[in-house]
């Protein structure tokens, strides 16, 4: 018998070693003065400038982009699942209020294809040059028994700072207070697992595909813009579970809150999705964001103030409610 070496058995290092070398330039895309050392090490180094920030608070969260994945192999598009993977992460922590800083990836496959996967590396530069973060470090693992020779999986995990002072959690929410809905990209990264039981693969394929591949919009910068001129109370990321998952999470006891139907536009997909699975309405809104990616709570007399402070940042958004007395709940009228 032949002596076995790693790379019978599957995992080939020094094509992971050259894999790593090609992506290098695209992790210097996205780099910030704070990031120290080089990539390819065992850890990535950052020494964040919090001189500013009064007790300055880590904030950091963790993701996936779920089976859109798997529309990406049906239409072998990947670049747009790596700014799908950044904003699932930053925008989740710019809802506290905080900086994005810098941002990790885990790539598992069953065999290294370094073409599909350098294609995925420029989309997470390209989110992470978007959301002002810096991509400092990941992990490329084959996986070979674990997953088949062609596909993969991906998680990214994102840190960010702000001052304890200035941490938004909704704690200052009021009756009265204005919600403004902050337009998305389409679908963006959730509710793949219902769209592949409406959809056949041969429909998935075409321009419904590319569609719905249209990536996450990256809400972190003009968030960010925003809130150096107003006040922001809460907010809520409209990813997995829609409005009336997501939304409750940040109301204070007491307090609920009052949607307009009609107060946005739903882009034509949605209606699609609807009409072609016999969806309920109410269904609808519980897993998808419907034209709404994100939620903004502020003062009315701020209102007007954050809208055209979106408009410069290239952001369209609308008021689409307010907050009531109420059981933190959602409630369409």
């Amino acid at each position: 018998m032949p002596p076995i070496t790693y790379k019978k058995a599957g995992v080939d290092i020094d094509k992971a070693d050259t894999f790593i070398k090609a992506i290098k330039p695209l992790l210097e895309k996205s780099k910030r003065p704070e990031v120290l050392g080089k990539i390819g090490g065992f850890s990535g180094l950052f020494m964040p400038r919090l001189s500013g920030m009064k007790d300055p608070v880590l904030v950091s969260a963790t993701d996936g982009v779920g089976t859109k994945l798997m529309v990406a192999e049906l239409v072998k598009k990947y670049d747009t699942i790596g700014v799908d993977l950044v904003a699932m992460c930053v925008d989740d922590v710019v809802v506290a209020g905080a900086e994005p800083l810098f941002f990790l990836d885990y790539i598992a496959c069953g065999k290294l294809n370094a073409e599909k996967l350098f294609e995925l590396m420029r989309g997470i530069a390209s989110g992470c040059q978007k959301a002002g973060c810096a991509l400092i470090g990941g992990e490329t693992a084959e996986l070979p028994g674990m997953y088949a020779s062609d596909k993969f999986d991906v998680a990214g995990f994102c840190v960010g700072a702000v001052s304890r002072e200035k941490i938004i959690d909704g704690r200052l929410c009021r009756k009265g207070d204005k919600v403004l809905g902050l337009a998305s990209t389409g679908i963006h990264s959730n509710g793949f697992s219902l769209i592949r039981k409406i959809f056949s693969a041969g429909e998935l394929r075409g321009k419904l595909g590319l569609e719905l591949l249209k990536p996450t919009r990256i809400y972190a910068s003009s968030i960010l813009k925003v809130m150096e001129g107003v006040q922001i109370k809460a907010m809520a990321h409209i990813t997995g579970g829609g409005f009336y998952e997501n939304i409750p999470r940040v109301l204070s006891e007491g307090l609920g809150m009052k949607i307009e139907k009609g107060s946005w536009p739903v882009q034509p997909i949605f209606r699609k999705i609807q009409e072609k699975g016999q969806i309920e309405e109410k269904e609808m809104f519980r897993t998808f964001n419907m034209g709404v990616g994100m939620i903004l709570i502020v003062s009315s007399r701020n209102a007007q103030q954050a809208l055209a402070q979106l408009e410069k940042t290239g952001q369209k958004a609308w008021i689409i409610g307010e907050v009531v007395q109420g059981r933190k709940e959602v409630i369409f009228v």
